[in-house]
């Protein structure tokens, strides 16, 4: 394993004295973190579990000017077989909040946004029952501004605490939050999303629960939730649907190594056991390709594609 370099070395020395050294991982593989199953290793992982942790761990990052990547729970995300250089700041344990105040629910970034749906229905909250088949983190999903069944994070988002590199908290509230289809302001800035207050409103508890049973029966019965995958691999073309042109073009079961276009939906692109992250880039232009020669469509992925390649040159 190739060792780190002194500023990644000054800067695992620097975190170890601003968080549990526990929370600290070095070449860490990020198959383990991503709901692919697909990645290779991070120079430096760290797991802040809290806004002050996140805070500490931003400022010395700052400090140590070395690239950083933000990682929920990895289920957007396609990872690179060659890794990730520099640091991982992983927000998966970020949950330490889930609070409801009249019908505003506060939440750490960290927590799935199925239980906040699921917190929200115990407390007779509606508004978030699109989100319940959404397979992320609550943190991942505002980042995307993700959406399904007609509903998106933007029309639930009320307020934004974030942490840039300087250590500083910051809230964003409405307009400022610069929400557009899957894009957030944070797309841009490149703060770490921590803490979140959702406005609902008040509602039946059994209509809610209904709707969120309906809506898993439907994800259920048309996923390929069987398999690891990012979810849907690509964006809505305007005027289409790309699992629809993908299905048209014949390309269900296009494969490349153990990467597949799932048969069961051909929005999906599924790991079959032992894919890497160049056989799912091999059909996904494949399937931009001939979706191009037979429909005209671009197809632009939906996935975030980060890391780097495996170094074939030694």
């Amino acid at each position: 394993m190739k060792k780190l370099n002194s500023k990644l070395q000054a800067l695992c020395l620097a975190l170890q004295k601003r968080v549990n050294v526990e929370q600290i991982h070095l070449h860490e593989l990020m198959s383990a973190h991503t709901t692919f199953k697909i990645g290779g290793p991070a120079d430096i992982f760290i797991e802040p579990a809290n806004m002050t942790e996140l805070s500490l761990v931003m400022e010395e990052i700052g400090k140590a000017r070395v690239p950083m990547t933000i990682h929920g729970v990895g289920s957007n995300v396609l990872v690179r077989d060659g890794g990730i250089r520099g640091v991982v700041v992983s927000l998966a344990n970020m949950k330490q909040k889930l609070a409801c105040q009249d019908t505003v629910i506060t939440a750490g970034a960290g927590y799935m946004l199925k239980d906040v749906s699921e917190f929200a229905w115990r407390h007779s909250l509606t508004g978030l029952e699109f989100a319940i088949g959404i397979p992320g983190s609550l943190g991942g999903a505002v980042f995307m501004n993700a959406g399904a069944y007609d509903g998106e994070m933007s029309q639930v988002v009320h307020a934004v605490r974030a942490v840039g590199r300087d250590g500083v908290i910051r809230e964003y509230v409405g307009p400022a939050l610069d929400f557009a289809y899957r894009h957030s302001l944070f797309h841009d800035n490149g703060e770490i999303i921590g803490e979140i207050d959702l406005q609902l409103q008040l509602g039946q508890a059994d209509k809610i629960k209904e709707r969120m049973d309906e809506l898993t029966v439907r994800r259920e019965s048309k996923q390929p939730l069987e398999y690891p995958s990012a979810g849907s691999t690509f964006k809505r073309p305007t005027g289409y649907y790309a699992g629809t042109l993908i299905e048209q073009t014949g390309l269900k079961g296009l494969s490349v190594g153990d990467a597949q276009v799932s048969e069961k939906h051909a929005g999906f692109v599924i790991n079959k056991g032992a894919a890497t992250a160049r056989d799912v880039l091999g059909v996904i232009h494949e399937v931009q390709r001939r979706v191009m020669d037979a429909h005209g469509v671009q197809l632009e992925p939906e996935v975030r594609l980060i890391g780097e390649d495996v170094d074939t040159s030694k």
